[in-house]
């Protein structure tokens, strides 16, 4: 990576500077390998904790509105810390921060591969987004100010953060390594659990950053102007003051809207696929015969067997069609980082994304992932419901989560240095966090309650597809017009 210099030579990064934007591609992977966590342990997961049958309505409605609780729960309570440690940020320093943050997730990620309920993985859940929450903020301010000049600064914002679904694809890997191998791997509270073993894999990505991060430099502008006696006190009220007012509604509201998107849709992906194959239809009578079948008896032992083939077939599809949203996200995130030093209007940047994304994303789980997309475009494309789902699924990661970098290349160009940390946290945490993850209840404990009861025949998957595209349809609809109203960056640099 190097810039041409006003003189025309080029200046390359220093062996420090690269060693800083790999630590920040690590910490930004690891963050999302924590986040996209939860949407693919969470059936197995929570029908374990909850002593419930997935595939009976009881269940299936236990397990949604319990991951709902875990989604939108954790989600809150990372906000509302994260919101403090973006104020924390700016006054104690970017480094520090993000060196108890790391340890907070890590020590979390371990420990919640041991729940005994789902109360405790709720709780251990909320540390570990906290941690999360914290470390984005800080992160993102940190390299905004190690990096001044502003064409290296976007190159290194936008890059860093495209390694963010690396983290997506990492989990996903993850997950299925340890469905492969479960049976091999130490036995936990006396279980072989693929999903217990996914999150204790969390730990692994955080021990470079534990170790090598604390030892990084300081934001120099941070501490020289602490230093100096010149570094404001950051506050909230100041977000709200004419000068920052419309920057921080208008970010807030686009930031719950691409988390909406994210939350209210396309993390449902998981709980929809399930229901695409008929293979696994007879599960449910295959685990009532099973319950009622004397233990040990040859006839247990073959329907053991059978039920444990089909869950890791399914589990193996849910795995294969999740790497294919991760992949979309990968490279709508370098898409951005591109886009993003050669189109300067930031509004038009947005929606670039925003537009494709509220004409195709609803139409994806409308047809495709609620199994009802008709015949004749199936045979046209030589497939069917479940790989037409692959290319949707691809294509709404591409445009949803490539809106994520955006934030991170947008926000630290709104804000001076003593209140860059506390702008972004309120964007991110309150917009994102605590308002746009309340999209997944919005779909799981409202829509989707209402459509089963409406619509009479369906599956509970394409109800909750159908649920999924409204959430979809409503936030790209909204954050489409509130684009409009974003501020464009000063050309005065903020540092």
């Amino acid at each position: 990576m190097s810039e041409l210099t006003p003189n025309g030579s080029s200046q390359r990064l220093t062996g420090v500077q690269w060693l800083i934007c790999v630590i920040a591609a690590i910490g930004f992977a690891f963050d999302i390998y924590e986040l996209l966590m939860m949407p693919l342990i969470a059936r197995p997961a929570l029908a374990e904790l909850l002593r419930v049958d997935p595939d009976t309505d009881s269940g299936f409605k236990a397990i949604l509105a319990w991951n709902s609780y875990v989604m939108w729960g954790s989600a809150l309570c990372g906000g509302t810390f994260g919101m403090l440690g973006g104020y924390l940020t700016d006054r104690l320093g970017r480094r520090r921060v993000l060196t108890w943050s790391i340890l907070l997730y890590a020590f979390s990620a371990l420990a919640a591969g041991f729940s005994t309920s789902a109360p405790m993985l709720l709780v251990l859940r909320c540390t570990t987004f906290i941690g999360v929450c914290v470390e984005f903020v800080a992160a993102v301010a940190w390299l905004a100010e190690l990096f001044p000049d502003p064409r290296r600064r976007e190159a290194v914002l936008g890059y860093t953060q495209a390694f963010s679904s690396v983290g997506g694809l990492l989990v996903t890997v993850a997950y299925g390594l340890c469905n492969t191998y479960s049976a091999e791997l130490p036995a936990i509270l006396g279980e072989h659990a693929t999903w217990r073993y996914t999150l204790i894999s969390g730990v692994i990505p955080a021990l470079p950053l534990i170790f090598i991060r604390p030892f990084l430099p300081e934001s120099p502008v941070w501490q020289e102007r602490r230093a100096a006696g010149t570094l404001q006190r950051p506050s909230i009220a100041a977000l709200f003051s004419p000068t920052y007012l419309r920057t921080t509604i208008a970010t807030a509201l686009l930031f719950a809207c691409s988390y909406g998107a994210a939350f209210g849709a396309i993390q449902f992906t998981p709980q929809i696929v399930p229901g695409l194959n008929k293979a696994w239809a007879p599960l449910p009578k295959m685990r009532g015969e099973y319950e009622k079948a004397e233990k040990g008896s040859p006839e247990a032992v073959t329907l053991k067997k059978k039920i444990q083939e089909l869950n890791k077939d399914q589990q193996d599809t849910v795995k294969s069609v999740q790497l294919w949203q991760e992949f979309g996200g990968l490279f709508g995130r370098f898409a951005l980082a591109w886009l993003a030093i050669r189109i300067f209007r930031r509004g038009r940047l947005l929606r670039m994304f925003q537009v494709p994304g509220l004409l195709l994303i609803p139409l994806v789980f409308y047809f495709p992932a609620a199994g009802k997309t008709p015949e004749g475009i199936l045979e046209l494309l030589h497939t069917d419901n479940l790989g037409l789902l692959k290319i949707g699924i691809f294509v709404a990661g591409f445009l949803t989560v490539a809106q994520f970098s955006f934030w991170g290349n947008y926000l630290p160009l709104m804000y001076p240095v003593h209140l860059r940390g506390t702008g972004e946290s309120f964007a991110a945490n309150v917009g994102g966090r605590m308002i746009g993850t309340s999209a997944n209840a919005l779909t799981g404990l409202l829509f989707w309650p209402m459509l089963q009861e409406q619509i009479q025949g369906m599956s509970r998957p394409s109800t909750l597809a159908y649920a999924s595209a409204a959430t979809a349809l409503i936030v790209y609809g909204i954050g489409v017009i509130a684009s409009f109203w974003l501020p464009e960056p000063s050309t005065t640099d903020p540092h």
